[in-house]
């Protein structure tokens, strides 16, 4: 008797390597970036509709047996899915999210530039871009969307929603939209709204953009892009994220020989100049402007008031973010 409990343990045993061996293969294939693509109508709250939607994303790790060790990671504003480059000190083998012994999931957000479907993909039967013809969407749109995909790899529950910025945005509203897909959430330098400021510097980036004059209504694509406009929304930006003693230590009043007396002289000023043009390079105007939008009408406090289900939430705030203040972490400490 106890010969034949050892053979059926031997078995079972050899059945969880291969089923092991077979999903981590299946998730090799997944390391780089992928694309699912839904097969249905995609609806948006405000009642648009479009009738093809592909999401970017990687996955990294491997799932376990129960399908519960799964941690999705939103990116914030300019990101991507490409997680293990633009978070490589956190996320990796060995790291604060070990893919060693997680499955993470990282998927480009719905409007984007970076492979999910967004004002610059073609229109289906045709090849024209979307532009400002695509619908006006929300921050609980994108995270509709994270939910297709998370679906789709058949995951019945997160272990952890975590995000940064405007990526903590999308960990609220999985709070808020799916309380009973996810166990904790990790919302880093974020809010659950913008406040008057905050949404007036957004609103003069999206003015530089929309005043380019190579903007033409949105309808840019094949003909020129309004890198000008881009360029100076996010030098705009890169103030917002620094707060004025990180500012200090970095630049000082350091100078650079300038070839012209308007031309930049300061450090502050070539660091500005620089990383708005480079930023016009990997990231498309339109959706700066849809995605600022969102962000400024978000407000999800009173979602997260109705929440029934208490979930366990890490807040995060970095020091020398200058867009999200301290007050801003401790209106969300007051979360259930």
């Amino acid at each position: 008797m106890e010969n034949i409990k050892n053979i059926i343990k031997d078995k079972k045993n050899k059945i969880k390597e291969q089923i092991n061996k077979i999903e981590e293969t299946i998730i090799e294939e997944k390391g780089n970036l992928k694309f699912f693509h839904y097969d249905k109508s995609f609806k948006f709250e405000n009642g648009a509709s479009i009738s093809e939607l592909t999401i970017a994303y990687t996955a990294s790790g491997h799932l376990n047996i129960n399908r519960d060790n799964a941690i999705l990671i939103c990116h914030a504003f300019t990101g991507d899915a490409d997680v293990l480059s633009w978070w490589s000190n956190f996320v990796g083998k060995c790291k604060a999210i070990d893919t060693n012994k997680y499955f993470v999931i990282c998927s480009n957000v719905l409007g984007g530039c970076s492979g999910t479907t967004g004002p610059s993909s073609k229109k289906p039967n045709s090849n024209l871009c979307y532009g400002t013809d695509f619908p006006t969407f929300t921050i609980k749109d994108i995270v509709k969307v994270q939910k297709i995909l998370v679906d789709s790899l058949g995951i019945k529950k997160l272990y952890c929603v975590v995000g940064g910025s405007m990526g903590g945005m999308q960990a609220l509203q999985w709070t808020a939209s799916y309380p009973q897909m996810m166990e904790k959430a990790i919302i880093i330098a974020s809010t659950m709204t913008h406040s008057p400021m905050q949404i007036a510097f957004n609103e003069i980036a999206r003015e530089a953009i929309t005043e380019d004059n190579e903007w033409y209504g949105g309808k840019y694509y094949g003909m020129s892009s309004p890198d000008k406009g881009l360029a100076l929304a996010r030098m705009l930006g890169h103030i917002t994220y620094m707060s004025e003693e990180y500012m200090r230590k970095k630049f000082g009043r350091r100078r650079k020989k300038a070839l012209k007396y308007f031309t930049p002289s300061f450090e502050v000023e070539n660091y500005l100049h620089y990383n708005g043009e480079k930023f016009t390079a990997r990231f498309d105007a339109n959706s700066f402007l849809y995605l600022t939008k969102a962000m400024d009408f978000f407000d999800a406090k009173d979602d997260i008031k109705k929440l029934k289900i208490r979930k366990m939430y890490l807040l995060i705030k970095y020091l020398l973010y200058h867009l999200y203040l301290i007050g801003y972490i401790l209106v969300l400490s007051q979360l259930k």
